[in-house]
């Protein structure tokens, strides 16, 4: 299980290319049943984790969820941050911009939501998709999404120079178990609710944001905010993956409890 932070990590500075990342691998896990159990002692490590986050109050904790859509973005937060206490983690979604937003800089909206100490903050959909979406619809020039890489690096250099660490997952679907899925959801009137015809459409458009997912990944995959490119295929694998990776980075962060604000050997009720 080690293994799974340095099988999925983008190399800082590496070449990234999509097809090359097998979007059904389980690592050789072999069924839902046999993940479960693995599953599950994560999840109990990232309450006790969390908590102890939440206690110390100094640090905090960023989870960046990236994916086509029906990769899984949802469902990520559902089974995996279920582990975590609501009181102390915060999700933020980011949709197309307000007028208000449009009139900031690309980041105002998103420093917004940074985590405050002692927080985990989820992001589903980020920063990233201003040299996503606006790149592949080219709603702004090449010159402007291209000067953004450096911008989102050096954003994310700040807050973890100010105590946030940040985790960042693509969730890499195969194009045929997206189609899988929307079929799927197309056929349970309870999921209608999912589709838009923008969804649809932005499936012709394929080709277009591999390529700007590649390119985000190569340009900002740092030690300081690494991607991961997860194999989203297979749910309860992807739900795995990351619950472990975040685990394990959270115990590698140490939170501990604060001292005490008074001697409790002398408290008496």
């Amino acid at each position: 299980m080690k293994d799974l932070e340095k099988r999925f990590r983008v190399r800082e500075g590496g070449r990234v290319v999509l097809s090359r990342f097998e979007t059904d691998d389980t690592a050789g896990f072999r069924s839902p049943e046999d993940a479960a159990p693995v599953l599950a002692r994560n999840l109990k490590r990232l309450d006790a984790l969390q908590y102890r986050l939440y206690a110390e109050g100094r640090r905090s904790l960023l989870i960046v969820l990236q994916g086509m859509d029906a990769a899984g973005k949802d469902g990520t937060v559902r089974h995996v941050m279920s582990g975590m206490n609501p009181q102390a983690c915060r999700v933020s979604c980011f949709k197309k911009p307000t007028a208000e937003e449009l009139a900031h800089d690309f980041l105002w909206r998103i420093h917004r939501e940074v985590p405050r100490h002692g927080e985990v903050g989820i992001f589903n959909r980020s920063h990233y998709e201003d040299v996503l979406v606006v790149r592949v619809h080219q709603l702004v020039s090449k010159p402007v999404w291209k000067e953004r890489y450096h911008r989102l690096n050096e954003f994310e250099e700040n807050l973890r120079s100010s105590g946030t660490h940040i985790l960042k997952f693509f969730l890499h679907l195969s194009r045929k178990e997206q189609t899988r899925r929307l079929k799927e959801r197309l056929a349970d009137p309870t999921k209608h609710w999912k589709l838009s015809e923008e969804d649809l459409s932005e499936r012709k458009l394929w080709k277009d944001y591999q390529a700007a997912y590649e390119e985000m990944l190569e340009k900002c995959s740092t030690a300081h905010a690494p991607w991961y490119v997860i194999p989203a295929d297979h749910k309860w694998f992807r739900d795995l993956a990351v619950a472990h990776i975040v685990a394990d980075a959270l115990e590698a962060l140490d939170p501990r409890f604060p001292e005490p604000k008074l001697d409790v050997s002398k408290v008496k009720l």
